[in-house]
């Protein structure tokens, strides 16, 4: 069975990712690393516990990640990011706290670790800033060639940015280390708005979630109907919400929902376009293509998946 780690800055479409991995026998969730992003580090890192354990999942150990970009000493959570995820970055919805408290390990040191361990056998997933990651390759850069896969979310190629006309909101959080990764070798796939946006949840979904009768399925129906409320003002012309997250977590359980074009990516590091995903000119014509970025998605098959394994994981969960 194949090692998943994900690496979160768990707001609404990161849960959503952590359902769907553990709702999917393919694969076994080793442990999630936490960052900043849709909410403060410690938020995140509360907000992973306390999901875990709604879910049926204790045993999912979770590490403390950096809690702010590579050129920052801070970081500040957006109000946009506010009115999308929620204060608490799940929809305002209250679970109970955890009793269990995050690894002393740090989550550097467990990526690299699970490079070393399982290598080939090791998916990671990460939803949010690349900032881990790149911190991992530049401490251990031999891990690039023991990973199995990344499957990030983030970027945008043929689609226009979220958070201003090139960029995506989790590149744009740390540019500079999402480049790392891009141009560093690590076999990468990027799940980029390309796609993500293509995936659509409405409320006629959610109610299944609810008829359920769980509390967890009610947590997850409360949490995402917010999110879908957001999308109403942000992107009425989508008609629900976007599965971002949780798609890479399905690329990386089953890499045929997507369509994907190899090419060598970089990341705009200056100047007016930063932030933007793009192809590197100067690997162009090399042979050896290490990133993949998906171009198409099998839309039914992918919700569909979604909702089974969710849906069957929220009902059993208790």
């Amino acid at each position: 069975m194949r090692k998943l780690i994900l690496d979160l800055d768990t707001g609404v479409d990161d849960t959503l990712a952590i359902s769907y991995a553990l709702g999917s026998p393919e694969v076994e969730l080793i442990g999630i690393t936490g960052t900043y992003g849709n909410v403060l580090l410690e938020q995140g890192i509360r907000n992973d516990l306390a999901i875990t354990d709604l879910l049926g999942h204790p045993e999912v150990k979770v590490y403390k990640g950096l809690p702010h970009a590579s050129t920052s000493d801070s970081f500040q959570v957006l109000p946009i990011s506010e009115f999308i995820h929620g204060k608490n970055g799940i929809g305002d919805v209250r679970i109970p706290d955890s009793n269990r408290e995050p690894e002393t390990e740090s989550a550097i040191d467990f990526i690299i670790d699970a490079a070393k361990t399982y290598g080939k056998d090791l998916i990671y997933v990460p939803t949010g800033p690349m900032t881990n990651i790149a911190a991992a390759l530049r401490t251990a850069p031999e891990i690039k060639d023991q990973i199995g896969k990344i499957v990030l979310m983030g970027g945008a190629l043929t689609v226009c940015g979220n958070v201003s006309p090139w960029a995506e909101a989790n590149i744009s959080q740390d540019p500079d280390a999402a480049n790392e990764l891009f141009r560093s070798g690590a076999p990468t796939t990027m799940i980029g708005l390309d796609v993500t946006l293509q995936t659509l949840l409405t409320y006629k979904e959610t109610q299944r979630w609810r008829d359920l009768g769980t509390p967890a399925a009610k947590f997850l129906a409360d949490m995402t109907d917010f999110y879908i409320k957001a999308y109403e003002t942000t992107s009425p012309h989508l008609g629900g919400c976007g599965l971002h997250d949780p798609l890479a977590v399905g690329v990386a359980v089953d890499p045929s929902l997507v369509t994907t074009l190899p090419i060598n990516m970089q990341v705009d590091v200056e100047g007016a376009t930063r932030g933007r995903t793009i192809g590197d000119n100067t690997r162009l014509n090399d042979p050896v293509k290490t990133m993949e970025v998906a171009v198409q998605v099998d839309v039914p098959r992918f919700l569909k998946e979604f909702m089974d394994r969710i849906g069957g994981l929220a009902a059993q969960a208790k």
